[in-house]
């Protein structure tokens, strides 16, 4: 099963709802204002329609290609045995860039889709190559299976079990090594119901076979077993089943309490309103780097698109002046009269030079550079179109051409300098009782992508739900006691009032760094640095994967690392209020929660450093708890496929800003995409979302308002892992299993604890520090490493828990003391 497919439509936005939200719909795309000099606009300056359609591309190769001729693909994609499946926005001629490029264009009833029904398993895919299994090989250090995960969860009153499964001989092509699920029906029960597992492969690696399916009863054990023989039975975990009710469930908790989508303005207006309301509790810090704002030069291409054409861009911003400014081509009669730019106020007239024979002679690139040269300093940007050299003679004009920033459309009902020009200074609104840096602090950060209109009024709910209830409920009153809360409730306000204002599609800021070839107006909705691909961290820059370098692509990274105001400002207030140690970056609408590593180096699949198992667990378990909570309200399942290491759970995104805040900052940094598939019963199938799904939609399928309040429940729940880190004191506890002892010939064993935690060991009988070697998972998504013990070993090892609690209170950083664990495991050979 899967989400529906979103098939090409034009891009309509939904109404705003609020009761101080603009009046009206958003503007339509590509409509353009009225000039008000009474000059023509050139033809050129209008915007193709867009739609969404759904792809299927041959891998990450081709995704990397793709994404770097600029399509925007951020979302919905789903590896596919035979690929990657994704959604594209496009218009109809770009549909056409993608089929040339090898892209195929799914149809209605096409794509891959999970089976509901038993397939017989490997005996019914033997055209694939794969052998059936004939031998049963026993789960030990040897054995080529392994379970990953086993999870059984329920929505909409439907049960699901997902399964991922390895095999050592994963990596083998041809063959490829089939993999075969079966469950029981329980406890007791007899094994049946076999299925081929689907195997997945990610930039030219295997990763894990997996399946998910739709089952009536809780199975309690499943058994997988591989085309060449391999098998190993497990048993199921519940995922988010059980979960303890939401505070909203209480009497008297006061929730609901954002009617509606909201722009920049109006997020830190409220913002701001809340550290006046509750002096005691909040204030506003004001972060140091100014935004390049909601402003632009003014510009026109004049001439067509060929080699006579002429991109023109005004010296001042649009709303200083350079909206004012015309243009005009003059055909004056005579000959051998040279090329000159005559200026009266804000008209510019470009005389065109002419050739003995009185014809026109002056090329584009001739009239660019007179305008450069010859404006007075109205225009400081002129250039042909595109990569052309512009050697075409410029035609007159047959009126004076207008420029304009296209920033002068209105939404019906906006107020005056709505939204206003010039740098943008970003408010964070601080929450807690205690602001001197002794409680943990938790940084939300909403809105890096402009488009995601979600995730700023789910933050504000958040922030709303802990001011409002601090004095009536306990649990509220200990969050903000306990914990120092950060909003950023829109890190692009820039680009977020353009997708309010302009174009919904916006995901980037409005810093142009585009050189001349992609800086005509037919450009200006490609424009922009993605803000998380500008930081440090498994960049780009440094070859990893998911940032482009096209300054028209959706992912484009920036010209270098930090470039942006806005990923300076994240930085900047890491480093000066050090007690941040948790992050969420919320975005949507993928339906993921994520962690490190994030990006990887496409050849090779080399990923940026894995957590230590001890920092994953934590990483894991904070996650249930906090989609427990999201779940709690209408029963939507973020499912275990898409937890986990971001770089595994979706795609490399180089220069991620959770990469950079827990590798250099050591922050339990988290990426949310909220909404994403929520399950419909009615159908059988998983609905998909959208980046502004209409405010009071379906509140059990596609709502604003229902994804806004269910995943408030979820940063609230994050607050609560943050405090609870706070006030940990207890040591963690950890074994050897089976532990010392006489074992003959060999014994498997393995370290296990009691909460997560890092283990660091020894095996050569000196005294465990940090710089010992660290207890590792067998692989992703997988638990801690089997030591197969062949001779008399003696380990000495201690643990460290999340919150940085050492075993027994041992101290590793000095060379004295050995209140560390110890076993010794003897080899007895008969």
């Amino acid at each position: 099963m899967r989400r529906t497919k979103l098939r090409i439509a034009l891009l309509v936005l939904p109404a705003l709802v609020g009761s101080t939200l603009l009046a009206g719909a958003p503007a339509p795309v590509g409509a353009e204002p009225a000039a008000s000099t009474g000059a023509e606009r050139s033809h050129l300056e209008h915007q193709a329609e867009i739609g969404h359609v759904r792809i299927q591309l041959t891998g990450a190769e081709m995704l990397e290609k793709v994404v770097d001729a600029g399509f925007d693909l951020e979302h919905g994609l789903q590896r596919v045995p035979d690929g990657i499946e994704g959604e594209v926005m496009a218009t109809a001629e770009q549909i056409a860039e993608l089929e040339a490029m090898g892209v195929k264009i799914l149809g209605d009833d096409e794509g891959f889709t999970w089976s509901d029904e038993a397939d017989g398993g490997l005996q019914a895919v033997s055209t694939s190559g794969a052998r059936t299994a004939q031998t049963v090989q026993p789960a030990s250090h040897q054995a080529t299976v392994r379970i990953a995960r086993a999870d059984w969860f329920t929505t909409k009153g439907q049960g699901f079990l997902y399964v991922e499964a390895r095999t050592t001989e994963g990596a083998q092509t041809n063959p490829i090594v089939g993999m075969q699920l079966e469950n029981d029906s329980g406890p007791g029960t007899s094994f049946g119901f076999a299925r081929t597992m689907s195997r997945f492969v990610d930039s030219g690696q295997y990763m894990f076979h997996r399946n998910l399916f739709k089952l009536d009863t809780r199975p309690d054990q499943i058994r997988v077993t591989s085309a060449t023989g391999g098998v190993t039975t497990g048993k199921v975990s519940n995922w988010l089943e059980n979960a303890p009710p939401p505070l909203t469930d209480k009497r008297g908790y006061k929730w609901n309490l954002v009617d509606g989508y909201k722009t920049p303005q109006q997020l830190f207006q409220r913002a701001e309103e809340i550290a006046r309301e509750y002096p005691k509790i909040a204030q506003i810090v004001y972060l140091p780097n100014k935004t390049n704002g909601y402003q632009r030069k003014a510009m026109a291409t004049i001439g067509g698109t060929g080699q006579s054409a002429v991109v023109v861009h005004s010296a001042a911003w649009g709303h200083e002046g350079g909206n004012d400014i015309t243009v005009e081509f003059v055909n004056r009669s005579g000959a051998n009269l040279p090329l000159a730019v005559e200026v009266n106020g804000k008209a510019v007239r470009v005389l065109l030079a002419k050739n003995a024979a009185g014809e026109l002679a002056s090329t584009a690139a001739e009239v660019a550079t007179a305008l450069r040269t010859q404006s007075q300093g109205l225009i400081d940007r002129a250039h042909p179109y595109r990569t052309n050299a512009g050697t075409g003679i410029v035609a007159s004009t047959a009126t004076p051409i207008a420029l304009t920033d296209f920033l002068d459309q209105k939404r019906a009902g906006a107020p005056a300098g709505d939204p206003p020009r010039g740098e943008a200074t970003i408010p964070v609104l601080r929450i807690g009782k205690h602001r001197d840096g002794r409680n943990p602090g938790v940084l939300i950060q909403a809105q890096d992508h402009a488009r995601e209109w979600v995730p700023a009024t789910t933050s504000l709910e958040a922030a709303e739900r802990l001011v409002q209830n601090y004095n009536s409920d306990k649990e509220t009153k200990k969050i903000v006691d306990n914990t120092d809360v950060f909003f950023i409730l829109s890190n692009n306000p820039d680009g977020a009032n353009y997708s309010f204002y302009n174009f919904a599609s916006q995901r980037r800021n409005l810093t142009n760094h585009c050189p001349d070839e992609n800086a005509d107006p037919g450009r200006r909705d490609s424009w922009g640095v993605d803000l998380n691909r500008n930081y440090r961290v498994g960049s780009g820059h440094d070859g990893y994967a998911g940032g482009s370098t096209s300054c028209i692509s959706n992912t484009y990274q920036g010209p270098e690392k930090l470039s942006e105001p806005e990923s300076k400002n994240v930085i900047w207030l890491v480093e000066k209020f050090d007690n941040i140690k948790f992050m969420m970056s919320v975005h949507s609408n993928g339906g993921q929660l994520f962690w490190q590593p994030g990006a990887y180096i496409a050849d090779g699949r080399i990923t940026t450093p894995r957590p230590p198992l001890g920092d994953e667990a934590f990483y894991w378990q904070s996650a249930g708890r906090i989609l427990s909570q999201v779940k709690a309200y209408r029963e939507t399942v973020v499912t275990p496929e898409n937890v986990g290491g971001s770089s595994d759970v979706l795609y490399s995104s180089a220069g991620n800003v959770r990469e950079d805040l827990y590798h250099t900052y050591g922050i339990y940094a988290f990426g949310w995409e909220v909404g994403g598939s929520v399950y419909n019963p009615a159908t059988g199938n998983w609905q998909g979302g959208s980046f502004q799904p209409p405010w009071e939609g379906n509140p059990e399928l596609v709502s604003g308002h229902a994804e806004t309040m269910e995943y408030a429940n979820g940063i609230m729940e994050m607050f609560r892992v943050a405090a609870d880190w706070g006030k940990d004191k207890k040591k963690p506890t950890s074994t050897l299993v089976p532990g010392g002892g006489r074992y003959h010939g060999s014994v498997d064993v393995r370290f296990e604890t009691d909460e997560p935690a890092t283990i660091y060991y020894t095996t050569d009988g000196s005294r465990p520090t940090l710089d010992s070697p660290r207890y590792q998972a067998t692989e992703f998504r997988e638990p801690g490493e089997v030591f197969h013990v062949t001779e008399t070993t003696t380990f000495h090892w201690f643990s460290v828990d999340a919150a940085g609690n050492v075993e027994k209170g041992y101290d590793p950083t000095k060379g004295k003391g050995n209140n560390y664990r110890k076993a010794t495991v003897t080899i007895v050979n008969r």
